[in-house]
């Protein structure tokens, strides 16, 4: 056997197993909505003391899963980067029951709109995902890997929103990609271009962010603005 393989197979079986612990698992789904949170907080969403909270963060942490930050007298954490969030993303595709027929039984405010760590879930972003490629802003790359380019157009649109293209390309993350919606089961905007639409968002206050959620509510400007730009009804 290919001893690089090898390797690289025990490595994933690694990381798989930190995220199996269902307390660890509580703590990771906790932190996808970008925010960072401390370890008595973790604890409290994993249901489990101090002590032992301590010991599961460690061992995310040790996985690259989680980074900490310290400030002040507390120790911060949160996710590692966008590849970690959408991969939680996909174990939550893949773990749902298979049904016939699909009917999403997310939380109404959380299927309307929510964050998926740094960019935007749920239906209103799968809207703007379908209207950007119908409008040609969004084009997918030739390779068939869901990937996407932003034409012409779209580079000027999303410029005018503030968003600066030129810095999204020369980042070391992926530019713009498909990332597959959990109660949707469709694609939304992910990478670069996705966590600047979130961005522009909220600072133009299309949305606003729920205090105890994940969850995004679309305000009344940002409904009108929406449906003048890109023809989003909802």
């Amino acid at each position: 056997m290919n001893v690089a393989s090898s390797d690289a197979d025990i490595s994933v079986s690694a990381v798989a197993a930190a995220i199996a612990e269902p307390a660890r698992t509580r703590m990771l789904y906790c932190l996808l909505d970008g925010h960072a949170r401390t370890a008595t907080e973790l604890a409290i969403v994993a249901e489990v003391g101090a002590s032992t909270a301590s010991v599961h963060l460690a061992t995310l942490a040790q996985k690259h899963l989680l980074q900490v930050q310290a400030q002040g007298r507390h120790r911060y954490y949160r996710l590692t980067s966008p590849e970690v969030a959408a991969a939680l993303e996909a174990l939550s595709i893949i773990a749902a029951s298979p049904r016939a027929r699909f009917e999403p039984n997310t939380p109404n405010r959380l299927r309307a709109a929510r964050t998926c760590y740094d960019h935007m879930a749920g239906a209103l972003a799968v809207a703007l995902h379908d209207r950007f490629i119908a409008l040609c802003l969004l084009t997918a790359g030739p390779r068939g890997d869901g990937m996407y380019d932003l034409t012409d157009a779209g580079t000027v649109a999303f410029a005018k929103l503030g968003m600066d293209i030129a810095h999204a390309r020369s980042s070391r993350r992926r530019f713009a990609c498909a990332c597959l919606d959990w109660s949707e089961r469709r694609p939304h905007l992910g990478g670069a271009v996705g966590a600047m639409l979130l961005d522009a968002a909220l600072k133009r206050r299309w949305v606003v962010r729920d205090m105890d959620s994940r969850a995004l509510r679309l305000t009344p400007s940002g409904r009108r603005d929406l449906r003048t730009r890109f023809g989003i009804e909802g």
